[in-house]
């Protein structure tokens, strides 16, 4: 934990001045703006409006506001957001019913979703499906084949052999071995991250990147626009440009009101020459390798991607990076990043191409046998902004073909009437389900919020545990030592419905083993949370919590 007599003066106006600017700019800012429209509407109507116009003013009110719960009904959105919606377009009148209509009209947000569905179907075709490969996967994993139809399908993630993972439980094993990855980059280095935090981690991998980018490697960095507000300049791409770094901020934070600003990019994803990737839930931060100690010991972890899938990956950046540039330079052309020259020996066969069937779509003659690599590996994004929660419709996919256990680990629990009758059904009909929750929370509020859901999944069967030393920032599905999923994405509405996300799906694979033995290893150290202890917590934790639960998707 830091030492408050090495914090310099700079530092502490520094945090006050983006705590300033995000009080201003954030969510709270935008609420109590509208409730004070709301409440001085109100008081003009009592103030200085005789009885009977007064009657008028509320009737007005009251029709609006069933206007506009008939159009929120007839929406196309998760129940949970319309029960929302409905509570506050009903109970205010005024403040809900703008503050719905401004959500609704948002042109930034429909122009960001143009501009994604445009860079997509442009590159779409670089991540063809191979059919021998799906057809393989479809008969060695038959309880998988429907998933990754969708994924593939629908969502245009294709399912790849021929790439070998390794699990990271703790993100200071992550960090570990992630420095002389970086130390032996050749060609590019790619970084897409939620948080980047100054410090032992950022400063060590900064000088490994002035230095790769010094040699000629194409080095670029991409976070989330919130990063200016919390831990990095508002300049901080000129900083990077200085040092040969390419660097994009998505969705920056601005004064101009906009709905667009409430989707961010929590993706974590790190790609090395086209042949090594990363994903999971750790940030560039010094608490994520417990350098710093914030709420205890942080758990977190990892996953390393060598091989085939890392092409989705780098795809998965570069349609990112083409994001953020707006309507200006986009570049269609990932080729240069993807052939196989590029790519390492280890992943391609001696002759030069790919060591299987390929990643191009068409089947190839005279394929070398794969050279490594037990499974089959799907990675995949998610975006709030077309009509796919994608994140979603995984994890519920996995617990519903769950036959003798689920395990997951997740540091918010915050969820909707789906994935509570799925939870709740996987535990009825004899799965072992576990969830495991931190002991510690970042948020309390949040952690108010999922203590609400404790009794009714308790009562049907659902083993919940918290991790006892401290904050667990996991994000991972693991069913039956076969399918498991590692990745950014949490039970929470943010990140389901709300955030840019990343994650990998893998089915057969020994990675599938390693993820259970730390499950295992990770109960040790928690406690079972029982009806007899949730009834221990405060009253006010109750009721706050209960009372966050009629708002919680729009939180």
């Amino acid at each position: 934990m830091d030492d408050p007599k090495n914090i310099s003066l700079e530092e502490v106006k520094g945090k006050g001045k983006r705590g300033l600017k995000r009080l201003i700019f954030g969510r709270t800012a935008f609420f109590v703006l509208f409730v004070a429209l709301q409440a001085a509407v109100l008081f003009w109507i009592y103030r200085w409006l005789d009885a009977q116009y007064q009657i008028y003013g509320y009737g007005l009110f009251g029709l609006i506001g069933a206007l506009l719960a008939v159009r929120i009904l007839n929406e196309k959105q998760n129940a949970s957001f319309k029960m929302a919606w409905l509570v506050v377009v009903l109970l205010f009148p005024v403040f809900g019913g703008l503050f719905y209509v401004f959500v609704q009209l948002q042109m930034e947000t429909k122009r960001q979703a143009t501009r994604i569905r445009d860079i997509r179907s442009r590159t779409g075709h670089y991540m063809a499906q191979n059919r021998q490969v799906k057809e393989r996967m479809d008969r060695e994993y038959p309880e998988s084949a429907n998933l990754c139809h969708y994924l593939g399908e629908t969502c245009g993630f294709p399912v790849y052999d021929n790439t070998d993972l390794k699990y990271y439980p703790l993100g200071d094993d992550f960090y570990e071995e992630l420095i002389p990855e970086l130390e032996k980059a050749e060609r590019f280095i790619f970084l897409e991250f939620f948080i980047i935090t100054p410090g032992v981690m950022w400063d060590t991998i900064l000088g490994i990147l002035e230095k790769k980018a010094a040699e000629g490697v194409d080095v670029r960095v991409m976070y989330d626009g919130m990063n200016s507000f919390t831990s990095l300049p508002f300049d901080y791409p000129k900083t990077l440009a200085e040092k040969n770094i390419k660097c994009r901020v998505f969705n920056r934070i601005h004064p101009a009101i906009s709905t667009s600003q409430n989707n961010r990019d929590h993706r974590k994803i790190l790609v090395i020459d086209g042949h090594t990737a990363y994903t999971g839930g750790v940030n560039l931060a010094d608490e994520y390798i417990n350098r710093k100690v914030r709420f205890g010991h942080w758990k977190d972890n990892a996953i390393r991607l060598k091989g085939e899938a890392v092409r989705s990956f780098t795809v998965m950046f570069l349609q990112m990076w083409d994001v953020c540039m707006k309507n200006t330079g986009y570049n269609y052309n990932y080729d240069s990043f993807l052939d196989c020259a590029g790519n390492s020996r280890e992943v391609c066969g001696p002759e030069g191409v790919l060591a299987s069937e390929g990643t191009s779509g068409p089947e190839q003659a005279g394929v070398p046998e794969k050279t490594y690599g037990q499974g089959y590996v799907i990675p995949y994004s998610d975006s709030p902004l077309d009509s796919e929660a994608v994140g979603h419709q995984v994890y519920l996919d996995i617990i519903y073909h769950a036959r003798r256990y689920l395990y997951i680990m997740t540091p918010y629990l915050i969820l909707d009437d789906d994935m509570i009758t799925a939870l709740s059904y996987a535990a009825k009909r004899g799965v072992d389900t576990v969830i495991v929750m931190p002991h510690i929370p970042d948020k309390k509020y949040a952690f108010m919020l999922a203590h609400t859901y404790y009794p009714e999944l308790i009562e049907a069967g659902v083993k919940i545990y918290e991790y006892l030393p401290g904050f667990l920032h996991s994000k991972t599905f693991l069913s039956d030592d076969i399918q498991a999923v590692v990745g950014s994405i949490n039970l929470d509405f943010r990140s389901q419905y709300l955030n840019f996300e990343s994650a990998v799906y893998f089915c057969g694979n020994p990675a599938v083993h390693a993820i259970r033995a730390d499950f295992e290893e990770t109960l040790k150290q928690c406690v079972r949370m029982t009806m007899d202890s949730w009834k221990l917590l405060s009253p006010f934790h109750h009721f706050a919590g209960s009372a966050l639960r009629l708002i919680a998707p729009l939180m």
